[in-house]
């Protein structure tokens, strides 16, 4: 059975040869695994793991440069939504004491934030799906599929299909929580701008795949640690018909849909799945970690499931023996009568110690044979 094969077959809920693996980390953690196993590039380690998708972040930006300028000496980068970031470094030591080290891109300042009219909403400047070259979108999508894997279509992180994050970008945080809730004719515009942008975006990014993309990866965080960000009725007067509308777009293609959310989003995953949703990725365990054998009672028959392993406590802090059993216990939980891909309910982070990486790996292959 092929890499792709075993993930279709999983997502179509039928029971494959075993679980499909899926595998996300900074760069650390691949720079880590190239050195324990002398292997020389990150696609190496994803063939050594047993991983069965791959990931194609989407066309070439080629839009005005204004919209995406970094200055050397600030290290501050524009995005083609106006919003401004700045490289910051992360230090610290892992359990045994070693050291690392990774950057991230925190937020400056927000376009929006100053706006107080519908009018000047509309004013911003906009980005627009031309700002793309798709020319090359076919090539690298058979690329993957030809050497057997899934091919999963999505965006730089920062730019995946979104509404409830790009509009926090955007707005702010806090502002936008006010919109929502006092000023919703802003909320509103804002979001009907974010959501035409991607629906044009991957219309045309579809269009230019030609059939060659299996799964269609959004990515909106909407929930904390304890609750959803947005109430159930909110989530439906607000988002619910955009999600929807991404979801039928995708479908239009012949693609499934998954969706990656941190948080608790329990009270919202049954509005997912009437929207359209076909595979839902984080569960993350320290937010909604009691709830995944009610979900997989109640929407398994539907919905598949990606993700659930935690890095928060137990791949940073326990024993590979705990990281072991976490993993058995995620695939007693998820993944009887298929349904289910293997994975981090985030990115791996540098403070992760090699050891439990690699236990987490092997429990993998353990336990996910059917």
């Amino acid at each position: 059975m092929t890499p792709r094969e075993r993930v279709i077959q999983a997502i179509n809920h039928t029971v494959p040869d075993r679980v499909p693996i899926d595998f996300w980390a900074l760069d650390d953690v691949y720079d880590r695994l190239t050195a324990e196993w002398g292997l020389s590039e990150k696609e190496a380690v994803l063939e050594r793991i047993g991983v069965d998708l791959r990931y194609f972040n989407g066309p070439t930006f080629i839009g005005e440069e204004t919209h995406r300028l970094q200055t050397c000496a600030t290290q501050i980068i524009t995005d083609h939504w106006g919003v401004r970031r700045k490289l910051n470094t992360v230090t610290g030591a892992r359990r045994d004491g070693t050291e690392y080290t990774w950057a991230y891109k925190h937020l400056v300042s927000s376009p929006l934030v100053g706006a107080t009219t519908v009018a000047e909403i509309e004013r911003h400047n906009w980005p627009t799906a031309g700002m793309w070259d798709y020319s090359g979108v076919k090539t690298a999508c058979e690329a993957i599929r030809d050497a057997g894997y899934a091919v999963v279509a999505g965006a730089d992180r920062l730019d995946r299909t979104a509404q409830f994050k790009p509009a926090m970008y955007l707005r702010g945080t806090e502002k936008f929580f006010y919109d929502l809730v006092l000023e919703p004719a802003i909320a509103e515009c804002i979001l009907e701008h974010i959501s035409n942008y991607y629906l044009e975006y991957n219309r045309r990014f579809f269009e230019a795949a030609e059939g060659t993309i299996d799964i269609f990866f959004m990515g909106d965080d909407m929930g904390a640690q304890s609750n959803t960000l947005v109430s159930p009725e909110m989530y439906r007067k607000f988002f619910k018909k955009r999600f929807a509308a991404y979801c039928e777009l995708a479908h239009e293609f012949d693609m499934k849909v998954m969706y990656h959310t941190c948080g608790h989003v329990t009270p919202l995953v049954g509005d997912f799945v009437e929207a359209g949703l076909d595979i839902l990725q984080s569960l993350q365990p320290a937010a909604m970690g009691e709830d995944l054998a009610a979900l997989k009672r109640e929407f398994g028959r539907d919905l598949s499931f990606q993700g659930g392993i935690d890095i928060q406590e137990i791949l940073p802090t326990g024993t590979p023996k705990e990281v072991a059993d976490h993993v058995r216990d995620r695939i007693d939980i998820l993944a009887n009568g298929g349904g289910y891909i293997l994975g981090t309910a985030h990115n791996i982070l540098p403070d992760t110690p090699t050891e439990n990486i690699l236990a987490l790996i092997d429990a993998y292959h353990e336990y996910g044979k059917y």
